[in-house]
């Protein structure tokens, strides 16, 4: 009997595929094992094997595959179900998440190789008179090196040219266009020496040792590594050797060649953890030890609990607790982080106590380091918990026993681009679903869904409502700009009672965070002639000004050009910048405090592996007096000696064209705030405003959540916002503006005549062109009596009808559900 298997190839194609297998490859395959398929005409991709049956496909004939990739599965039974309910909840294809899921390493894709014919004499390349330029210097290459892949003939040839040529000389019968699979991960193998076997008994020593007189140096290397193997049972590795015996590698490959050493190879970690594993012991106050009890028996009632705790509260002891607990059931621990920058402080905090237990998961690992944490997880060979962000969620977890978010009210755990779509908190409560495990949601601001949910009876709760330690909230005072630039009290960016409070905690040996959410040196040049401002040419923004290179740079899709000294409009040499971001505050600061040492953390200055490390570590350590930074150094990082915090600019959060302005406003604010004062002494934070009257900011300083909550959760309730409403939106990109105000008219109507109301738009966004694509948008509100599941099969039908039209098919259709 034949017999098929379902494949998902990492493409955003809304089907799994068909391919046959042999009666010896069906022995071989399980669902979850990585097969080589044959795709299109040319292509080999990466499948997951997710079903085995024996019912061929009605609308083709099944291909076989060219390989099985696994002796076990990659892909476990709950990743396969959880990325069934992704593709269903957030609209995109189980494609798209296997592209996102597995590490790059793991996907093979194939790659156009050529090689010469064997009817072709390469030797008669320059008396052939048939040959063009382009085939000549093709074979020319092929004389030196066998084969050459795709990516070597751009080099020789244009690359739109490179398929026309190829196939031509195909047909001639020049070359074979064959598929070589790109197989890029490689273990990190370590050298080890050994003496050979037939040298190891007593009797054959003496006679080695004598035929080794003259040969003083390797004599040295022999009685080292015998010397060290007396002493440890553990492999020598030829660098230990080398350093020990204080040799030369040519040294032991001498001794190689003679047979009396043997060299072996250890697949080793790209990442060690070689810190003290020694468990820490931590002590719990009263009001620690009654959330604790708070969230055991939310547990026991709900799968998930929110953990609203004030800053500095001690949230991470409480998280320790229960991860102790969970690991010793022998369960597997996610810790969910919004950030890559919060990893490095907590990483070293859990390792601290739990040692190499703790596995690290983010972007900024290379692929090779990313395989071998996937491959920890999936064996359960090292690691019960993982630190990490959003893409941690697809990890191949075997035994999960308890989900940790941390910072959940955070933006950031929403993916926007490219699909999935998907937010990791929402995911991440699926995830522990599958294994009948806990969800704990810590923060010390609550999103309004997560407390909306608290007030609904679907999570529990618990609240830590004191600093740990008993230290006293930092005092938050607002400082009206207004008021300031009356009196000429403002120098540059800065005014006086700030100033004055950083000379202040400076002179006091303590440290200043200065917050301003916006990177660069200024947002817009201005020509103070004319008014004209530069463009990006490819989007609809200015320029950004960045002074430590003198460029202006967009930060949508990367164009920059030198800075300009006149207008580019009118020729005018008096040019000015308009607003201010982190590298323009850096600038004000080295001139105001010249002996200071000052420094900026910022996507600018972040973008190297280690960088967020270097910056971090070097302000615990007090190296740094200022940091100057953006959001990403205000979420649950803990400096000891911080006593000032300064918002430079608390309007441009107030004043975002987004109904969650405020709800993000107070939670910045109120975290920001949280990074002073975290010791005996109380902490200051000074907020700069030009509206000090601002109902957010009042409720800042007086830590208001369960006010701010219920104003936020009136207007939601009266403009149809979630909570209480559900959105997806469709955005349309198109460089043909008058097709792609077509289309949008088109599904919009369709949407309309399904949904009657609560469909908005089209309409254009605030920045309605980017890399040269316009971008238009249409919201589909959901009320909570109206069917989801209903709304999105109508959602997808509606892109599908619209897909199939052949004038719209230029255009690119983005759904993403749950947008903001």
């Amino acid at each position: 009997m034949p017999f098929y298997i379902d494949v998902i190839v990492p493409l955003a194609l809304d089907q799994r595929f068909t391919y046959s297998i042999t009666d010896e490859e069906r022995e071989l395959i399980e669902a979850g094992m990585r097969v080589a398929v044959p795709f299109g005409k040319r292509k080999v991709y990466t499948g997951i094997v997710a079903h085995i049956h024996a019912k061929p496909p009605l609308r083709y004939e099944a291909k076989p595959i060219e390989e099985i990739l696994d002796k076990t599965p990659t892909v476990s039974a709950h990743q396969l179900k959880l990325w069934r309910w992704m593709a269903g909840y957030y609209l995109c294809t189980e494609g798209e998440i296997l592209r996102s899921a597995l590490p790059s390493a793991l996907l093979i894709e194939s790659e156009t190789v050529i090689e010469p014919h064997p009817d072709f004499d390469l030797t008669l390349i320059d008396e052939d008179q048939n040959l063009n330029d382009s085939e000549y210097l093709i074979l020319q290459a092929l004389q030196k090196q066998s084969l050459l892949k795709i990516s070597e003939i751009t080099l020789i040839l244009d690359k739109k040219a490179i398929f026309p040529v190829i196939n031509a000389m195909a047909e001639k019968r020049l070359i074979l266009i064959n598929q070589e699979l790109n197989r890029q991960y490689k273990p990190k193998l370590q050298k080890y020496i050994k003496l050979a076997d037939h040298y190891s008994s007593e009797m054959e020593l003496p006679h080695l040792l004598e035929g080794l007189e003259r040969a003083k140096k390797q004599k040295q290397a022999l009685l080292k590594l015998l010397s060290l193997k007396a002493q440890t049972q553990k492999p020598i590795s030829a660098k230990v050797l080398k350093e020990e015996a204080g040799v030369s590698d040519a040294v032991v490959k001498a001794l190689v060649d003679k047979s009396i050493f043997e060299e072996y190879y250890i697949k080793k970690d790209r990442i060690q953890y070689d810190g003290d594993s020694s468990p820490h012991t931590i002590t719990l106050n009263a009001y620690q030890t009654k959330a604790l009890e708070e969230i055991e028996e939310g547990f026991e009632e709900l799968p998930v609990c929110l953990l609203q705790g004030v800053t500095s509260s001690g949230k991470t002891e409480i998280y320790i607790k229960l991860i102790e607990k969970a690991v010793q059931e022998g369960k597997q621990v996610l810790y969910l982080l919004p950030e890559i920058a919060l990893t490095t402080q907590l990483i070293q905090r859990l390792q601290d106590y739990f040692g190499d237990e703790v596995l690290v998961y983010h972007s900024k690992y290379s692929v090779n380091e990313r395989v071998e944490v996937y491959r920890h997880i999936l064996e359960d060979t090292k690691g019960k918990i993982v630190i990490g962000a959003r893409s941690s969620i697809f990890l191949p977890f075997q035994n999960l026993g308890l989900v940790v978010v941390d910072e959940s009210h955070e933006s950031s755990f929403k993916q926007f681009d490219p699909a999935p779509r998907y937010h990791a908190r929402d995911t991440a409560i699926v995830l522990a679903s599958l294994f009948d495990s806990k969800t704990l949601l810590g923060t010390a601001t609550p999103s309004i869904e997560s407390f909306y949910n608290v007030k609904q009876g679907k999570y529990a709760y618990a609240q830590l409502s004191r600093r740990f330690g008993d230290v006293v909230p930092p005092k938050v005072e607002l400082v009206d700009l207004k008021d300031q630039q009356r009196k000429h009290k403002m120098i540059g960016h800065f005014s006086e009672t700030l100033i004055n409070a950083i000379e202040e905690t400076l002179k006091e040996g303590q440290q200043v965070i200065l917050f301003q959410n916006r990177r660069g040196y200024s947002p817009i040049l201005e020509c103070n002639t004319c008014g004209h401002a530069p463009q990006c040419p490819n989007c609809d923004v200015s320029l950004t000004y960045h002074k430590h290179n003198n460029t202006l740079r967009c930060h949508y899709c990367g164009y920059h050009i030198a800075m300009q000294t006149k207008c580019m409009a009118c020729s005018s040499t008096d040019v000015t910048t308009k607003g201010f971001g982190t590298e323009q505050i850096e600038t004000e600061l080295n001139s105001l405090f010249e002996d200071k040492v000052i420094k900026r953390m910022d996507l600018d200055t972040t973008r190297g592996k280690y960088a967020y490390e270097k910056i971090i570590s070097s302000f615990e350590n007090r190296e740094i007096d200022i940091l100057v930074g953006t959001q990403m150094l205000t979420k649950g990082l803990d400096f000891r000696h911080v006593k000032l915090v300064g918002v430079m600019n608390a309007d441009s959060l107030l004043n975002f064209p987004d109904f969650r302005a405020h709800e993000r406003s107070f939670q910045l604010l109120v975290q920001v705030a949280g990074r002073a004062g975290r010791t005996a002494e109380q902490g200051q934070v000074l907020i700069q405003t030009y509206n000090p009257y601002h109902r957010i900011l009042q409720q800042v300083t007086t830590n208001s959540y369960n006010e701010m909550f219920k104003e936020q959760l009136d207007e939601r309730r009266h403009f149809k916002y979630p909570p209480l409403f559900r959105m997806i939106k469709i955005t349309f990109k198109s460089r043909d503006l008058n097709k792609l105000n077509e289309a949008s008219d088109w599904l919009a109507l369709y949407y309309r005549q399904i949904f009657t109301t609560n469909v908005l738009g089209p309409e254009f966004p605030g920045i309605s062109r980017i890399r040269n694509e316009y971008h238009k948008n249409i919201l589909i509100k959901i009320p909570q009596e109206q069917s989801l599941a209903k709304t999105k099969s109508y959602v997808k039908k509606g892109v599908d009808k619209f897909k199939s039209i052949a004038q719209f098919r230029s255009i690119k259709v983005v759904t993403n559900v749950d947008p903001y």
